[in-house]
This record gives C-alpha cells, structure tokens and sequence, in this order.
C-alpha cells in the first residue's frame, strides 16, 4: 500500500529536517584528514571527535527519554534543530581539537533528541503496515546527505577550507527547519492518552518489556559495528589503499546513490518478508565485504564497489531495525522509546568509535595500522544481530486489540 497524502507530507518534512542533521554527522567523518591536518591532530584521533558527538548525543538521549513524550513533538524539535544549528556553526569556528571536541559535543547533546522525535513523529502518523516503506524514505536523507552532501562539502572543503561545510550545512539547517516547522502540523495527539505523573515509572515500564531490550540490544550492537569502521574509511582508503583524494568524493556520490535506493527497496522488503529477513540477508553480505575491504584486501578489488556495498548493506539494515522498532511503544511512549533507543546507538557508536580508536595507530608514512583487528571484531559483533531482530519479531506480532488510526490533522 502507498503513503497517504499527509503520511507522505509529514514524511517527506522530517526527511528534510533529518537530512541537515545526518549530513552534521557524516560529514565530519570524511573531512578528518583535512581538519586533522589543519589543527595538528593526528590521523589515528579523528575517531574521537565522531566519538565525542555520539557520547553527548546517548546522554541527552538519556535524559530525553523522561521527558520528550511530554511536549508536543513539533515543539520539541524546533528547539533541537535549533541548538543543531548553532552548534555545527561553532565547529566551524573551531582553533584546535579541544574546541572542536566541545562544538560536536554541543552537536550531539541537540542532534540526538532531533533523531527520536522525528522518528516518534513519523510512528504516530504512519500505519504500521506502512511504516517500513516511511522509514525507507526518512532515512533516505542519509543517503541524500551522502550523495549531495558529503561530495559537497568534500569538494567545499578543497576549495576553500574544511571550516567552510560546517558554515555551509548551518545556513542549510535555518532553512530547512524552518520551512518544516511553518508546515508541519502540531504534534500533540499523543498527549491524549496522558504521559503520566511519573517519567520514571514510563522507563521502568518500557525496560520491563522483553522487547525493549531487544530492540535496545539490536540497536547497540549494529551501531558499534558500523563505528568501528566508519570513521576510518577516509584515512584507511587515502593512507592504506593510495585512493587519491581528489576522487574521494566519488567514493561517497556513488555509495549514497546505491544506498538512496536501497534504503527505499529495504522499508519495501520488511514490509512485504518482515525486518529480520531483510537484516540476515544484509548481515551477510556486509560481513563479506568488511573483510575483502580490511582483512584481505586484494589490489585487484575495485574501491568503488567495495565501499558502496558495505554503505547501501549498513543502510538497509538501519531501514529494517527502525520498522521492527516502531512496533514495540505505545503512541504515548514512542517519544521516550525512541529517545532511548537513540541513546543506545549512540553509546554503542562512540565505544565503537574509540575502540577502534584505542587499538589504531598511525604509522610514519600514514598508514592506519591494525585496521585488519578492528574489522575482525566489527564482524564478529554484526553477526549476533539477525537473530536478536527474529526473537524481537517474534515478540512484537501479536496484533493490537484496536485497529490503527490516523491522527487528525
């Protein structure tokens, strides 16, 4: 079944909004050697300031599950957007790694918020027949970020400086939440069924549920996963293989270009076969790829196939754990759930981060050496999380007592 009209609407209004906040993210990643060498940081600590905005954005995550289900959601994002804004614009004011440490602190404590309450907003307005084929498009933006954005501020970077994306992505950022806070509806019908005196009692609720901590368990482990490599893709590829600098924004184009549609295949696909299916399929192949890209690597592998796949394979699976997901809260709760849930991910993404970074170290000619560890222990990690997401199917089918029904507009 297709989106309705306003399902579509409110759809497409949070992508945007989360497009400004994923390409934040993303875009620090790929710009590491390029900060790293203006502010004297070296390459083997580039995880750490990817880490440093995942740390802030699980404790407001934290935080944010007490009490986000408690304002209306439009509310609610404006300010975290807003605080978003802000805080890109200081990282690129930054003078050296402790500033700049401080500014993707600030990022994350506002961005992680920002991700919960988009997806809670697109659970209360979305059928949950329909909710894959919602989550495919809203999480598209990571691969539109990746496709326009990375290339973009790549390519900014190189003819200005690497100050001039963060400018660049905060001007963005006004736009776009402005234009989505003037059309998007309130966000209140949830506040009907009442939060409830207690936040406390809400958490302990939630973490009573067996699916919680599935889906909690799911969600770190993914995301540890996918950090151990992530931030060390720019420096691997340019230091280990000899890609040349200049083509790494095509590196990027042609990864998001397969993700955008793989993404969108992925909402279709869970919704037809079901999540774990659709993480099995993708677990296996992104296992495959980590170790011909870092453990076995071979000068006849083509880079351009190797990195696109594991990004669209990564990609597909966030699609399909972000379905199963919305199916655990109730429409009071999903602010929180989903708050929490953010937090998770981004604990798991930080200690990811610095795990990897902990056990990297650069060598004299710029190599990142033992990348062949870390990705060993990426893979081993990946594979406990397909059958962590058929037990959580499981614990999620049962059908509601009442059929779903749209919020008012």
């Amino acid at each position: 079944m297709s989106l309705t009209e306003p399902e579509r609407r409110a759809v497409l209004l949070i992508a945007a909004v989360q497009f400004v906040n994923i390409l934040d993210f993303i875009m620090v990643m790929p710009l590491g050697p390029d900060f790293a060498a203006a502010l004297d940081v070296p390459a083997s600590h580039v995880g750490y300031v990817g880490g440093s905005y995942t740390a802030a954005a699980s404790v407001a995550g934290l935080l944010g599950s007490l009490f986000l289900d408690r304002f209306d959601r439009r509310s609610a994002l404006a300010v975290a957007v807003g605080g978003l804004v802000m805080a890109t614009a200081l990282g690129g004011l930054a003078v050296n790694l402790e500033t700049l440490l401080a500014a993707r602190v600030l990022a994350g404590v506002f961005g992680g918020p920002a991700v919960a309450l988009g997806t809670a907003i697109i659970a209360d307005r979305v059928a949950p027949e329909r909710r894959g084929r919602a989550m495919g498009i809203a999480m598209g933006s990571f691969s539109v970020a990746a496709v326009l954005g990375v290339p973009v501020g790549l390519e900014l970077a190189r003819l200005g400086s690497w100050r001039l994306p963060f400018f660049v992505v905060a001007a963005l950022g006004v736009v776009v939440a402005s234009a989505a806070m003037a059309l998007l509806p309130p966000q209140r019908d949830h506040l009907e069924h009442g939060p409830g005196p207690d936040p406390f009692a809400r958490l302990r609720s939630l973490l009573s549920r067996r699916a919680a901590w599935l889906a909690y368990g799911t969600a770190g482990l993914l995301q540890m996963q996918a950090f151990m490599i992530i931030p060390n893709i720019s420096a691997y590829v340019q230091g280990n293989l000899g890609f040349p600098r200049g083509k790494l924004g095509l590196l990027y184009l042609i990864g998001g270009t397969l993700t955008f549609f793989g993404m969108r295949v992925a909402g279709r696909l869970s919704d037809r076969f079901g999540s774990a299916t659709v993480t099995l399929a993708n677990t296996a192949l992104i296992s495959v790829v980590v170790w011909a890209a870092f453990v076995d690597y071979q000068p006849w592998m083509p880079l351009l196939v190797l990195f696109p796949v594991f990004m669209v394979t990564n990609g597909m699976r966030i699609v399909a754990n972000g379905a199963a997901f919305s199916k655990v809260p109730q429409p009071h709760e999903r602010a929180g759930f989903m708050a929490l849930v953010s937090a998770v991910q981004h604990i798991a993404a930080a200690l990811g981060a610095f795990v990897s970074a902990y056990f990297l170290d650069t060598a004299p000619d710029g190599q990142l050496l033992n990348m062949a560890s870390v990705a060993t222990g990426a893979i081993a990690l990946g594979l406990a999380v397909p059958p962590m997401m058929f037990a959580l199917e499981r614990a999620v089918r049962p059908a509601p007592a009442m059929p779903w029904q749209p919020p008012v507009e």
